[in-house]
Order: structure tokens, then C-alpha cells, then sequence
């Protein structure tokens, strides 16, 4: 017999786990079944396969594993709609994925409704182990979300005619901010990661003491027009401000702007969610890579701050606070009116690599796949962006990606020592 507080407790992760998953079908809803469909990179899944997959997330590791009598809805859509999780055995090729034409959009929202009602239907019963793993997939499906949206924009950007997902409102000249400002930042012992009461991921953790040198931390990301002025200046072109990896790189790919920059007849546009339009040179650079960062911080006489500097930083403000995704809308990051916010807008680059922390270990089981295994040859970023869902991050959050990748909301945010 529940107690009252476990039905409190019950009925409000059901609320949550309903919210969460009726966000996903409303940013879906502008696509067509092919716009659903195909895959522009490997990277970037298409926005059906993330619908299905974070179904599949449900389906397996909560109905399967903990409802006793559960029948798959289909049983040929594990094969299809693992990610990477090798103890769940063979999968689809992820370079294939814009391939499946079949299961269609409609199909897969069904396959949904279905995972939906098992489950809602299931949680009052369910034991605190596996209720902790529906949270998990609520947190699992959040990250779902902002993919689903930075593909979307993806696979739009290699359209020739660049459609849009949303109408955006129309555009209010903003003052440029002042010169960049500092922060001096915590100096000596500090403590780092995750601890007490709610949920983190499992490499946010264990929390541990960390020494930080003196340094100050810039107190707003770097914007368009400053980004502009970089490549102005032969940022692009100038070899003693990248890595030998990054300059590598910039030459191979023939890099000479953000990701989805084009200059027209004479000024920089920017392609995003709601269309092509002129670069706001008020609002924060984004779609930058780690190579792109970190060049530009050499450029302009800084550093990209460590991951440890950033949380020390970030500990005393909102998570919840700033430019960050709260419903099917459009979404880009924008002049803010707090200089100092630490969330939201865009993810900012570290110089940390993304590594496990002292007495790390990863759960048992497939989900213990979820992080760990990836923390080889990435980099660190934090405080979310504009496609972060509300309410999903905290001041220990670790995102990461290869330092090549810029197709995410990432932006850059300096740092000094002193």
C-alpha cells in the first residue's frame, strides 16, 4: 500500500513524464513525414528516429524490464531504435537512418501513444528503482529534444530553398553591449559536481575538491559583431591562433565562418530556424566549434575557461534562468539583459576534456552505457541554450562533443588568468 507521499510523488512524475513527451510530438508537428525523415549528416538523426528512439528508451528499460506480462509494440523496433547501448545487441547503422522510410511519421506517433499509455497506466505500481529510470528517460528524451532541433536545422540548412520550422517575429534593433567586462572567479579549493537531493547524470559526479589558480571569467559570451570583426581581421587565415588540429582542420574544410554564415552582397546572414536573415551583431555567436573557440580566445588576448572555473562561477545563479526552450516556438539565442547570466543561450566551450571524475563509476547494465564509454578525445561544454528545455540543467551539467562539431546552439564565453 503506497503512502500518500509516494502517490504525491507518483503523480507528479507522471505529470512530468506526460509534459515532457507531449513537448516532443509539439516540435515535431510543423514536419512532413520526409521532412521527418531524412538525415543531412551523421551526426544529426532524423527528427522520427528521435521520436522513436526516446520511445524505445521507455519501452525497454522501464516496460520490459519492470511490467511484468509487457509485450513489445513491435518487436522489430529494437533493432531500429537503439543508439548505441551494445548490451541491447545488433541495431540499425546510424549513417542509415535517414533510410527508413517505413515505419512512417504517423506509425511512430502511434508507437508513442502506445509507450505513453503503457507506461502512465504502469508507474503507480512501479517499484523506486525503476521509477528512477523514468525520470532518466525524462532527462534522456530533454536532450532529445534540443537534438531533434538543432537536426531539424541541419537538415534544413542543405535545402537549397532553406525552409523554415517557425515564423520568426519580426526583428527590434538592439544596443550593442558594452566592451566585455570580468569576473574574478573563485581562487584556491573549491568543490565540483553534483551532490545532495534530485536528479544528475551519472558523470556529474562524484562530487570532489578541485584547486583553481587566480582568474576571471568574461561576464557575457562573445557576440556576432565581435565574431565578425575576427574574421575581419584574418582570424580565418592566420595560423598562429589555431591548434594544430584545428588549423587542420579549418584548411580541409575550407572553414571560414560559423556554421550557417553566408555573406550577401556585403554582409553576414545567418540561417536559422525561422529562415535566412542578417546576423543580429547584438546577440551571441553560435554554431562555433571547439577549434573556432579557442582560436578566437588567442585572438582576442584570453583563454576559454575550464569546465571547473565555469561551475564555480555558474554555483551562485539560476539554472532555470535565461534564454532557454520553454514550448514549440522559435528558438536562437539573443542580447540578453542580464550580461551575467550563465544559462541558456548558448552551450559555452571549455578547455576541459570531457574525463571522468575521482571514483567515477558507471551504473550497472545497459544504461551504464549512457556516458561513460564516451570519454575519450571530447570536449566539455556548459550552461545550455536556447534549446535546452527549461527546468534541465544545473550549475554541474557536463555536456560534450568532438571539437569539430558546430551544428549544436555553441558559443564562446572567455577567460584570463590573473
Amino acid at each position: 500500500m503506497r503512502t500518500e507521499r509516494e502517490s504525491q510523488i507518483a503523480a507528479s512524475l507522471a505529470d512530468r513524464f506526460a509534459r515532457t513527451r507531449a513537448l516532443s510530438a509539439e516540435l515535431a508537428e510543423p514536419l512532413s513525414d520526409a521532412d521527418a525523415t531524412i538525415q543531412s549528416m551523421d551526426d544529426a538523426s532524423p527528427a522520427k528516429w528521435h521520436l522513436a528512439h526516446t520511445s524505445w528508451f521507455f519501452e525497454t528499460f522501464v516496460l520490459r524490464d519492470h511490467v511484468p506480462g509487457y509485450a513489445l509494440h513491435d518487436e522489430r523496433f529494437p533493432f531500429l531504435f537503439n543508439s548505441y547501448y551494445e548490451a541491447e545487441g545488433a541495431r540499425h547503422a546510424r549513417p542509415s537512418r535517414g533510410m527508413l522510410s517505413r515505419p512512417s511519421l504517423e506509425e511512430v506517433l502511434a508507437y508513442r501513444r502506445a509507450v505513453d499509455e503503457a507506461l502512465l497506466a504502469a508507474l503507480p505500481g512501479l517499484a523506486p528503482d525503476a521509477a528512477a529510470l523514468v525520470t532518466l528517460g525524462i532527462n534522456h528524451e530533454e536532450q532529445h529534444q534540443e537534438l531533434l532541433l538543432t537536426d531539424i536545422l541541419h537538415h534544413f540548412s542543405v535545402n537549397p530553398l532553406e525552409p523554415t520550422l517557425w515564423q520568426g517575429a519580426p526583428k527590434v534593433p538592439v544596443a550593442m553591449p558594452g566592451p566585455i567586462g570580468w569576473i574574478e572567479g573563485h581562487a584556491g579549493i573549491v568543490e565540483i559536481g553534483h551532490a545532495g537531493d534530485g536528479f544528475a547524470f551519472d558523470c556529474e559526479g562524484p562530487r570532489h575538491p578541485v584547486l583553481l589558480a587566480p582568474h576571471a571569467l568574461a561576464n557575457r559570451t562573445v557576440t556576432n559583431g565581435e565574431w565578425a570583426a575576427f574574421i575581419a581581421d584574418g582570424g580565418y587565415r592566420t595560423p598562429a591562433h589555431w591548434l594544430s588540429d584545428g588549423w587542420g582542420w579549418v584548411q580541409a574544410n575550407g572553414i571560414e565562418a560559423p556554421l550557417y554564415w553566408r555573406m550577401e552582397k556585403g554582409a553576414w546572414t545567418r540561417f536559422g530556424l525561422d529562415g535566412r536573415r542578417p546576423i543580429d551583431p547584438a546577440a551571441p555567436v553560435t554554431h562555433v566549434s571547439f577549434y573556432e573557440a579557442d582560436a578566437y580566445a588567442s585572438w582576442a588576448g584570453a583563454r576559454l575557461p575550464t569546465e571547473f572555473e565555469w561551475e564555480a562561477a555558474a554555483a551562485s545563479h539560476d539554472p532555470a534562468s535565461g534564454n532557454q526552450l520553454d514550448a514549440a516556438c522559435p528558438v536562437e539565442p539573443r542580447p540578453s539583459a542580464d550580461g551575467a547570466a550563465f544559462f541558456g543561450d548558448v552551450w559555452e566551450w571549455t578547455r576541459s576534456a570531457y574525463l571522468p571524475y575521482p571514483g567515477f563509476r558507471a551504473a550497472e547494465g545497459a544504461v551504464g552505457e549512457y556516458n561513460g564509454k564516451f570519454m575519450s578525445g571530447q570536449c566539455i561544454l556548459r550552461g545550455g541554450s536556447c534549446a535546452t528545455p527549461r527546468g534541465h540543467l544545473r550549475a554541474s551539467y557536463r555536456n560534450f562533443f568532438y571539437p569539430h562539431q558546430r551544428w549544436q546552439f555553441t558559443g564562446v564565453r572567455l577567460a584570463k588568468d590573473l
